[in-house]
Protein backbone atom coordinates (compact mmCIF):
# COMPACT_ATOMS: atom_id res chain seq x y z
CA UNK A 1 0.00 0.00 0.00
CA UNK A 2 1.27 3.44 -0.87
CA UNK A 3 0.84 6.02 1.87
CA UNK A 4 -2.05 8.34 1.05
CA UNK A 5 -3.43 6.08 -1.71
CA UNK A 6 -6.30 3.66 -1.52
CA UNK A 7 -4.82 1.35 -4.12
CA UNK A 8 -6.82 -1.41 -5.73
CA UNK A 9 -10.20 -2.19 -4.23
CA UNK A 10 -10.29 -5.60 -5.91
CA UNK A 11 -11.42 -8.31 -3.55
CA UNK A 12 -9.47 -11.48 -3.08
CA UNK A 13 -11.29 -14.74 -3.58
CA UNK A 14 -12.43 -15.33 0.02
CA UNK A 15 -13.52 -11.89 1.15
CA UNK A 16 -13.74 -8.16 0.94
CA UNK A 17 -10.30 -6.57 0.69
CA UNK A 18 -9.76 -3.35 2.63
CA UNK A 19 -7.11 -0.71 2.39
CA UNK A 20 -6.64 2.61 4.10
CA UNK A 21 -9.38 5.24 3.72
CA UNK A 22 -11.98 3.10 2.01
CA UNK A 23 -15.56 2.27 2.86
CA UNK A 24 -17.54 -0.93 2.87
CA UNK A 25 -19.69 0.55 0.11
CA UNK A 26 -16.66 1.09 -2.16
CA UNK A 27 -15.25 -2.36 -1.46
CA UNK A 28 -18.55 -4.14 -2.19
CA UNK A 29 -19.26 -2.02 -5.29
CA UNK A 30 -15.98 -3.16 -6.81
CA UNK A 31 -16.96 -6.86 -6.72
CA UNK A 32 -18.38 -8.44 -9.84
CA UNK A 33 -22.00 -9.46 -9.32
CA UNK A 34 -22.54 -6.91 -6.55
CA UNK A 35 -24.18 -3.53 -6.86
CA UNK A 36 -24.88 -0.87 -4.22
CA UNK A 37 -27.75 1.57 -4.79
CA UNK A 38 -28.80 4.01 -2.07
CA UNK A 39 -26.95 1.93 0.55
CA UNK A 40 -28.79 -1.27 -0.45
CA UNK A 41 -26.55 -4.16 -1.50
CA UNK A 42 -27.67 -6.37 -4.37
CA UNK A 43 -26.06 -9.59 -5.53
CA UNK A 44 -27.06 -10.58 -9.06
CA UNK A 45 -30.13 -8.36 -8.73
CA UNK A 46 -31.28 -9.74 -5.36
CA UNK A 47 -31.30 -7.55 -2.26
CA UNK A 48 -28.94 -9.12 0.28
CA UNK A 49 -27.88 -6.37 2.68
CA UNK A 50 -28.16 -2.75 3.74
CA UNK A 51 -25.30 -0.39 4.63
CA UNK A 52 -25.25 2.15 7.43
CA UNK A 53 -22.48 4.65 8.15
CA UNK A 54 -22.36 6.95 11.16
CA UNK A 55 -25.76 8.66 11.70
CA UNK A 56 -27.47 6.65 8.95
CA UNK A 57 -27.83 3.80 11.44
CA UNK A 58 -30.27 5.96 13.36
CA UNK A 59 -31.86 7.89 10.50
CA UNK A 60 -32.37 4.98 8.10
CA UNK A 61 -32.75 1.93 10.36
CA UNK A 62 -33.76 2.75 13.91
CA UNK A 63 -35.98 5.85 13.59
CA UNK A 64 -38.17 4.46 10.75
CA UNK A 65 -38.83 1.42 12.98
CA UNK A 66 -39.81 3.63 15.91
CA UNK A 67 -36.68 2.96 17.96
CA UNK A 68 -35.65 5.95 20.10
CA UNK A 69 -32.04 5.36 21.08
CA UNK A 70 -32.34 7.77 24.06
CA UNK A 71 -34.71 5.31 25.75
CA UNK A 72 -32.19 2.48 25.34
CA UNK A 73 -28.65 3.88 25.58
CA UNK A 74 -27.38 7.16 26.99
CA UNK A 75 -25.19 8.25 24.08
CA UNK A 76 -25.36 7.77 20.33
CA UNK A 77 -22.67 5.48 18.92
CA UNK A 78 -21.52 6.13 15.35
CA UNK A 79 -20.09 3.13 13.49
CA UNK A 80 -17.43 3.61 10.81
CA UNK A 81 -19.50 1.21 8.75
CA UNK A 82 -22.27 -1.29 9.37
CA UNK A 83 -23.86 -3.92 7.17
CA UNK A 84 -27.16 -5.60 7.91
CA UNK A 85 -27.29 -9.07 6.38
CA UNK A 86 -30.98 -9.46 5.65
CA UNK A 87 -31.30 -13.26 5.57
CA UNK A 88 -29.68 -13.64 9.01
CA UNK A 89 -30.82 -10.37 10.60
CA UNK A 90 -27.28 -9.69 11.80
CA UNK A 91 -25.80 -6.21 11.88
CA UNK A 92 -22.05 -6.25 11.53
CA UNK A 93 -20.50 -3.14 13.03
CA UNK A 94 -17.29 -2.66 11.05
CA UNK A 95 -14.58 -0.49 12.55
CA UNK A 96 -11.63 0.05 10.22
CA UNK A 97 -8.40 0.76 12.08
CA UNK A 98 -5.27 1.27 10.00
CA UNK A 99 -2.19 2.60 11.79
CA UNK A 100 1.31 3.57 10.80
CA UNK A 101 2.39 4.91 14.21
CA UNK A 102 1.31 4.34 17.83
CA UNK A 103 -1.63 6.42 18.91
CA UNK A 104 -5.16 6.57 20.26
CA UNK A 105 -6.34 3.56 18.24
CA UNK A 106 -4.45 1.38 20.72
CA UNK A 107 -6.96 2.27 23.42
CA UNK A 108 -9.97 2.33 21.08
CA UNK A 109 -9.49 -1.39 20.44
CA UNK A 110 -10.11 -2.00 24.14
CA UNK A 111 -13.63 -0.51 23.96
CA UNK A 112 -15.17 -3.24 21.81
CA UNK A 113 -16.88 -5.05 24.70
CA UNK A 114 -18.74 -1.94 25.86
CA UNK A 115 -19.70 -0.90 22.34
CA UNK A 116 -20.83 -4.41 21.44
CA UNK A 117 -23.09 -4.46 24.49
CA UNK A 118 -24.50 -1.03 23.65
CA UNK A 119 -25.22 -1.91 20.02
CA UNK A 120 -26.78 -5.20 21.14
CA UNK A 121 -29.16 -3.34 23.47
CA UNK A 122 -29.91 -0.80 20.76
CA UNK A 123 -30.84 -3.39 18.12
CA UNK A 124 -32.69 -5.77 20.46
CA UNK A 125 -36.12 -4.14 19.84
CA UNK A 126 -35.73 -5.06 16.15
CA UNK A 127 -34.56 -8.63 16.91
CA UNK A 128 -31.31 -7.90 15.09
CA UNK A 129 -28.13 -9.56 16.37
CA UNK A 130 -24.84 -7.66 16.43
CA UNK A 131 -21.28 -8.69 15.62
CA UNK A 132 -18.73 -6.01 16.46
CA UNK A 133 -15.80 -6.40 14.09
CA UNK A 134 -12.49 -4.68 13.47
CA UNK A 135 -10.64 -4.60 10.17
CA UNK A 136 -6.99 -4.03 11.02
CA UNK A 137 -3.84 -3.58 9.00
CA UNK A 138 -0.53 -5.37 9.56
CA UNK A 139 0.53 -2.76 12.15
CA UNK A 140 -1.56 -4.70 14.67
CA UNK A 141 0.27 -7.98 14.04
CA UNK A 142 3.10 -6.76 16.28
CA UNK A 143 3.74 -8.68 19.50
CA UNK A 144 2.67 -5.67 21.56
CA UNK A 145 -0.93 -6.21 20.37
CA UNK A 146 -1.22 -9.87 21.40
CA UNK A 147 -3.03 -9.06 24.64
CA UNK A 148 -5.55 -6.67 23.10
CA UNK A 149 -6.26 -9.05 20.20
CA UNK A 150 -6.80 -11.86 22.70
CA UNK A 151 -9.13 -9.56 24.68
CA UNK A 152 -11.17 -8.73 21.58
CA UNK A 153 -11.87 -12.41 20.99
CA UNK A 154 -12.46 -13.16 24.67
CA UNK A 155 -15.37 -10.68 24.86
CA UNK A 156 -17.12 -11.98 21.76
CA UNK A 157 -15.88 -9.41 19.29
CA UNK A 158 -13.99 -10.11 16.08
CA UNK A 159 -11.04 -8.86 14.08
CA UNK A 160 -9.54 -9.55 10.69
CA UNK A 161 -6.46 -8.26 8.92
CA UNK A 162 -7.13 -6.34 5.69
CA UNK A 163 -10.00 -8.60 4.68
CA UNK A 164 -13.54 -9.43 5.75
CA UNK A 165 -14.41 -13.01 4.73
CA UNK A 166 -17.63 -13.62 2.78
CA UNK A 167 -18.30 -16.69 4.93
CA UNK A 168 -18.09 -14.64 8.13
CA UNK A 169 -20.61 -12.13 6.81
CA UNK A 170 -22.85 -14.72 5.19
CA UNK A 171 -22.70 -12.94 1.84
CA UNK A 172 -22.75 -14.94 -1.39
CA UNK A 173 -19.36 -15.45 -3.01
CA UNK A 174 -19.04 -13.95 -6.49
Amino acid sequence: MIKGKTGSLKPIINGLRFESRTTLKNVISAIQGYEVKDDVVYFKGNKVAELYQKNKLYKNLLEPQGVDYKKIISKRLLPDDAILILKDEILFIIEIKFQEVSGSVDEKLQTCDFKNQQYTKLLAPLNISVKYTYILNDWFKKDEYKDVLSFIKSVGCYYFFDELPFDFLGLPKP
